[in-house]
């Protein structure tokens, strides 16, 4: 195999990059391709934007190779002609065949963000986040077909804190996870990295995000509230629709929340119902206590805090109610 074993990085999103940095710079490695999605276009001007990581490996000379399909006959044969020890995949973004799981000598690998078998998905940190967890990490598997049900070879634990969001938890998953992939590939090298199985029984998923995930249901506690606009950082954000009850007011306001508190509640009014809406609080009834509606957005506006907010929008505010529907989510 030589001293240098060579790799095959399959990773499109930011949790990827810290990984792909610590392999190019391990002396005992050598990054034969990446392997990423091919670029989309992205915001207003729908430009196609190159990811992270992709601008990373360019600049570094690292080959990149962008295939519709990885797991084509062409993509495959495409790989195994590069000759990888490893294929070592993080949040790449399509699901690996049997054939192309084949091609490396000694395994395919991949950095998954939560302790597993716990969180199997696409959105493993939000999910997480919006259930309360208190805890996360990275686990390093085997892969196999199944999505995440391969065989543990590294954990890594870390606390979550009470107001943090997805966005910041995963780039803190990102660099956690990045030496802990370089430490598992040289003890397989030696044949020292010990394979524990998932268990079953303790599986749990955490499926692909939805723009409708964001829509905030003011019956729940204003602590399952606050979980949801935290997991929906920095995509695709928790929303609300306010109530007009004025004839100019036929549509409902939609409000976008990026940042919330959960207070005492005052009053005892329905879930949904403004309970203040001066100074910088802007306070929300719940199913049980209130929240505050710390950061806040119009669609096609800027993010404003409350206090700006309740300025140029008092006149919304006062007696009106957030509900659970009016325009779909654009």
């Amino acid at each position: 195999m030589g001293s240098t074993a060579r790799i095959v990085m399959l990773g499109t999103g930011d949790f990827a990059a810290p990984t792909f940095q610590a392999l190019c710079e391990a002396l005992d490695f050598h990054i034969a391709a990446l392997v990423t999605q091919p670029d989309r276009p992205q915001g207003r001007k729908q430009e196609l934007i190159p990811s992270r990581i992709k601008r990373d490996a360019l600049t570094r000379g690292v080959p990149v190779f962008q295939p519709e399909d990885v797991n084509s006959p062409e993509s495959v044969a495409a790989i195994r002609a590069l000759a990888p020890d490893f294929l070592v995949t993080a949040a790449y973004g399509q699901i690996l065949s049997a054939e192309l799981l084949g091609v490396p000598v000694v395994a395919a690998i991949n950095l998954h963000g939560s302790l597993l078998p716990a969180y199997r998905g696409a959105a493993p940190v939000a999910r997480a986040i919006q259930r309360g967890e208190s805890e996360s990490g990275v686990t390093v598997i085997r892969m196999t077909p199944r999505i995440d049900a391969g065989g543990m070879l590294k954990i890594a634990r870390v606390s979550i804190d009470p107001d943090e969001t997805a966005g910041v938890l995963e780039d803190r998953l990102a660099v956690l996870g990045a030496p802990l992939v370089v430490e598992t590939l040289r003890e397989l090298l030696e044949g020292r990295c010990e394979t524990i199985s998932q268990v079953r029984a303790k599986v749990t998923k955490a499926p692909k995000l939805r723009k409708e995930d964001g829509l905030i249901d003011w019956s729940q506690s204003a602590r399952a509230i606050h979980n949801l606009v935290r997991a929906m950082q920095p995509w695709p954000s928790a929303f609300s629709y306010l109530d007009g009850n004025r004839a100019d007011e036929a549509e409902p306001l939609r409000l976008i929340v990026h940042q919330t508190e959960p207070v005492e509640a005052i009053g005892d009014l329905a879930p949904g119902a403004v309970l203040e809406a001066q100074g910088d609080r802007l306070v929300v009834a719940t199913g049980r206590g209130a929240i505050r509606l710390v950061k806040v957005q119009v669609p096609g506006r800027k993010s404003l805090a409350a206090a700006e907010f309740i300025r140029g929008h008092s006149h919304l505010l006062l007696g009106r109610s957030f509900r659970q529907s009016g325009r779909e989510p654009t």
